[in-house]
């Protein structure tokens, strides 16, 4: 099988179904796993990848996300007759079907089906551990300049409120809000999260996010972008990763 992948998850999530040797070509944002991408051709980034390239490439299979990947380019694909997969979830529950139904297309139906059932383990161990927890009420920054954030129609949210985290700007429209910092010293989260992708924000934004919100600077942490936005056979970290933050601002 030729195997093209358009989306940084979808790529790592080909090789921990064992199928990393048929992939043909990634595009320039995937980056996991970087030794076993040594070598594949790179067919443009997830919003400008090139059509005609994948289609000269014959691929059996080329794998989006609805929301990495524009539709205009799926259509082109789907009307020059290659075969896609898309996919967009929002829920652990999405991204363990999502992985059961790639391991189908794939032939690696018993590989998929381990990754999800590690997905569901673990988002129910965390769901029933946070029952009888405080409620920790967070925003998470994804981008600097304008900021925004996310909302309640987004993978990070749920990961987040699995773990007993309830999203401040849950309600804002659209998925990806611009909020202002007097907006965040109004909401008064106990937890503001600053990802480390799309923008990459390190400890120097903290500081300067407590001088324009007024917020103590304990009630800000840094966060992995990769565990909170990636869907996929990196999940389970990811479901981790969320009760790890939200668990240190409740013992904080």
């Amino acid at each position: 099988m030729r195997v093209v992948s358009l989306c940084p998850s979808l790529t790592e999530l080909v090789f921990d179904l064992g199928r990393g040797d048929e992939l043909v070509a990634v595009t320039r944002y995937c980056v996991h796993p970087a030794a076993e991408l040594v070598g594949k051709e790179a067919v443009g980034g997830t919003k400008d990848p090139d059509v005609e390239r994948i289609v000269a490439l014959a691929a059996d299979l080329v794998l989006l996300n609805e929301e990495e990947n524009r539709r205009e380019d799926h259509e082109a694909l789907v009307a020059a007759g290659v075969p896609c997969h898309t996919s967009l979830p929002r829920t652990t529950d999405d991204t363990a079907a999502m992985v059961r139904s790639i391991g189908a297309a794939l032939g690696r139906a018993e590989a998929a089906e381990a990754i999800a059932c590690d997905i569901e383990a673990r988002a129910d161990r965390v769901r029933r551990a946070a029952r009888d927890e405080r409620e920790i009420s967070w925003a998470y920054l994804i981008w600097r300049q304008p900021w925004m954030t996310v909302n309640r129609d987004t993978f990070s949210h749920a990961l987040l409120e699995l773990a007993g985290g309830r999203n401040v700007f849950s309600e804002r429209e659209p998925r990806y809000p611009v909020v202002e910092p007097a907006e965040l010293t109004a909401a008064d989260p106990d937890l503001v999260l600053l990802g480390s992708e799309p923008f990459p924000f390190e400890r120097e934004h903290i500081v300067e996010l407590t001088g324009l919100t007024g917020l103590p600077e304990e009630r800000f942490a840094l966060a992995d972008g990769e565990y909170l936005s990636w869907h996929g056979s990196r999940t389970p970290a990811g479901i981790d990763h969320a009760e790890a933050l939200v668990r240190a601002a409740r013992e904080r």
